[in-house]
């Protein structure tokens, strides 16, 4: 699976849509079809791929350094270039724009005719080792493994975070990715302070060490599910009966649960899978605002129509007619939806340019 630009949570949160609903699959199938949306239309890869890519071998500028455009193969890092056999020191590679990443374009300031004998082709002769992507990379602390990771093959990972990772995100534990496919509920270790009684203005949640919950985790106790809105010292302040759960009076000594252990694939965007210790930070990767935004856009667009069977109500007939309710919503997200497209094309869009000579 490849990371999308926004999480399932996400588009969720804002179809406010209860986890009891069971509409993952549909959100999941929108959100994979916004994500490759948007790279097809920018021609643009918005996380990272660890790679080997070739290039052919570029005839040199007036100055004699040689400039090798990267045409939509953006670079965030350079790890290494490789020209017919032969690694460029990284002291004579410059990478444009100067303003940072996503780099288009590199130049080799030495002259590296050198390089190739008579003989050598041109064709596909340089290798370049880099993470591409179409943006600066970012990340976003999302907290550290609850757990060790002691085998390669292993497919869950227990974070000790439940709100700063959703599925669809890209995460990264030391030098491996992973794509998370999936969250579980896992059991945080902590039980219920005092007890707790059925009503919704019972929102003062005793535990042990409040330091070890979130603002915006989901907690379950019972089946019970609350949201943390606030954490006071060993107090969770949270919202009862949350995510279409049922109100219930609990214990004291009752398990809390949050969804801390995680689904991933493994070795995700070009890494190798690893052994990770307990306690090792976790990393989440963060698209550009545009680029996320719209995706969420996309997929409500998706969902909502898939719900409505893509109808479209027609206004009434007459000089004095109203559009219906449906029509008028329908218009205003139509031109939401093309405001996002303009504002990720001005700030992620591949601009036009003139190759020198």
């Amino acid at each position: 699976m490849e990371p999308w630009y926004a999480s399932r949570e996400t588009v969720k949160a804002a179809l406010d849509a209860k986890e009891t609903a069971r509409s993952n699959a549909q959100v999941d199938r929108a959100l994979e079809a916004a994500s490759r949306e948007i790279e097809g239309c920018l021609h643009r890869v918005f996380y990272p791929v660890l790679a080997t890519r070739s290039f052919d071998w570029p005839s040199p500028n007036r100055s004699r350094s040689w400039r090798l455009w990267l045409d939509g193969n953006e670079v965030a890092e350079l790890v290494e270039l490789v020209a017919g056999g032969v690694t460029i020191p990284s002291g004579h590679l410059l990478l444009y724009p100067s303003s940072g990443p996503p780099y288009s374009r590199i130049e080799v300031s030495l002259d590296t005719s050198s390089t190739f004998s008579s003989g050598d082709s041109h064709q596909q002769a340089i290798e370049l080792t880099a993470v591409y992507a179409g943006c600066a990379l970012r990340e976003a602390d999302a907290g550290v493994l609850a757990g060790a990771v002691a085998t390669v093959g292993a497919t869950t990972v227990d974070v000790s975070d439940g709100a700063a990772v959703g599925v669809g995100d890209l995460i990264r534990v030391g030098d491996e990715r992973m794509v998370v496919v999936g969250r579980q509920m896992l059991d945080t270790g902590q039980d219920l302070a005092a007890d707790l009684a059925a009503s919704a203005g019972a929102v003062s949640v005793a535990v042990a060490d409040g330091s070890g919950f979130s603002v915006d985790e989901v907690i379950l106790v019972g089946a019970e599910r609350m949201l943390v809105v606030d954490v006071a010292g060993n107090t969770l302040v949270v919202k009862r009966a949350w995510d279409g759960s049922v109100l219930a009076s609990h214990s004291s000594g009752a398990d809390i649960y949050a969804p801390r252990r995680l689904v991933v694939e493994r070795g995700a965007a070009g890494t190798t899978a690893a052994t990770h210790l307990s306690g090792a930070a976790v990393a989440r990767h963060v698209p550009p605002g545009p680029v996320s935004a719209l995706c969420v856009g996309l997929a409500l667009a998706q969902v909502l129509g898939e719900q409505s069977g893509y109808a479209r109500p027609e206004g009434r007939s007459g000089g004095s007619s109203t559009v219906s309710e449906g029509r008028r919503r329908t218009q205003e997200f139509g031109v939401g939806l093309a405001a996002l497209w303009d504002a990720v094309y001005a700030s992620c869009g591949r601009k036009g340019r003139v190759r020198a000579v």
